[in-house]
């Protein structure tokens, strides 16, 4: 649907540009050159695009993560490069911190997060934890989820560096998900000698082409000068 495609564009833009909360609809209604009353129909809020940017976003990270990893690298360290992708990226851009957080945020965005990530959990940690159901790794991955929003709301500074955040956050989640603690070091320790800055950076601007694709529109250089601050 052309309005459809037009909103969507509209809305990576103005998203990567200002961030979520600083766009407004009436801003994506002007940009799509759409009526008030057709995105209402597509999409009913602005919470209705981020829910389907987010499904498409986080899908497209696990593939991501797969080409960075190495071919006998384990399902822990997939999650591991994962994550540490999705964290480092909320760094490359206060905006896209914001989009993330709100996907975090929102109920039905955390919903489709919760319930898309608890079949991956379950297959990458289920034999770490043997007696646990797939309802058991639901009730894990909102405390997770918890922990990974808590850590994008939290910009990096001298102090507080993504190395820092990295093994921080890795420490705590791979722990939760009784990851052996000398398996954890080895795990931390390949993240942290990888450039996560450069691999995100590459694995963003793949993302939003893949968006781009999906949804069939074009993407322009505005938005690809925007994407890393």
């Amino acid at each position: 649907m052309a309005a459809k495609k037009r909103i969507l564009t509209a809305c990576v833009r103005l998203f990567i540009e200002r961030g979520y909360n600083g766009t407004t609809v009436a801003e994506i209604i002007k940009e799509a050159d759409v009526s008030a009353s057709s995105f209402q129909n597509i999409f009913r809020s602005k919470d209705g695009v981020l829910s389907e940017l987010a499904a498409f976003m986080f899908a497209g990270q696990f593939k991501a993560a797969r080409t960075v990893a190495d071919p006998g690298d384990s399902p822990a360290m997939l999650y591991a490069i994962e994550t540490a992708l999705q964290l480092t990226i909320t760094e490359l851009n206060d905006n896209l911190r914001d989009i993330y957080v709100e996907a975090y945020s929102h109920e039905a965005t955390m919903e489709y997060i919760y319930q898309s990530t608890t079949a991956e959990l379950y297959r990458i940690f289920g034999s770490y934890l043997p007696d646990y159901t797939e309802s058991d790794f639901y009730e894990l991955e909102i405390g997770s989820a918890g922990i990974m929003r808590g850590y994008m709301s939290r910009g990096c500074d001298m102090y507080f560096t993504l190395e820092r955040k990295l093994e921080r956050f890795l420490s705590m989640s791979l722990g939760v998900y009784n990851v052996p603690e000398d398996e954890r070091r080895r795990i931390i320790d390949r993240i942290l000698e990888l450039d996560m800055r450069a691999i995100a950076t590459s694995v963003l601007h793949e993302l939003v082409q893949m968006l781009a694709d999906h949804f069939d529109f074009a993407l322009d250089d505005e938005i690809e000068s925007a994407l890393v601050q």
